[in-house]
C-alpha cells in the first residue's frame, strides 16, 4: 500500500491533496448513500410514503451522482470542463428541483 502511494504523481499540486480531495469525495458518496438507504427503508415500512422515496431520488441526485460525475468524468473521458460543469449543475438542480416538489407536496404515488 505504501508502495502505491509513493507512486502517485499529481498535476499542478502536492499529492497529499488530491488524496484528501479524493477521499473526501468518497465520504460525501458514503455518506448520501447511507441517508439514501435510510430514506428508502421509510419508505419500504408502508404505504403513503412516497415522499420519502423521492427525497432518496433527489438526495442521490443533488450529492451522490453529482461527486461521481466530477471524478469519473475527467478519468474516463476526454469531456471538457464546460460540459462537464453543466452536467453536474443539471443534476444537482434536478435534486433540488425534485426534493422542493417532495416538500410541497406535488409528487404523487
Amino acid at each position: 500500500m505504501l508502495a502505491t502511494l509513493l507512486q502517485l504523481r499529481a498535476t499542478g499540486g502536492e499529492p497529499a491533496v488530491g488524496v484528501a480531495a479524493l477521499g473526501l469525495s468518497v465520504l460525501s458518496i458514503t455518506l448520501s448513500l447511507a441517508i439514501a438507504g435510510v430514506l428508502v427503508r421509510g419508505y419500504r415500512r408502508g404505504p403513503g410514503r412516497a415522499g420519502m422515496l423521492w427525497l432518496a431520488v433527489g438526495l442521490l441526485l443533488l450529492t451522490t451522482i453529482p461527486e461521481l460525475l466530477r471524478v469519473l468524468i475527467p478519468t474516463v473521458t476526454a469531456v471538457g470542463t464546460v460540459v462537464r460543469s453543466l452536467l453536474i449543475s443539471s443534476a444537482e438542480l434536478s435534486g433540488l428541483g425534485v426534493i422542493l416538489l417532495t416538500v410541497y407536496g406535488r409528487v404523487t404515488e
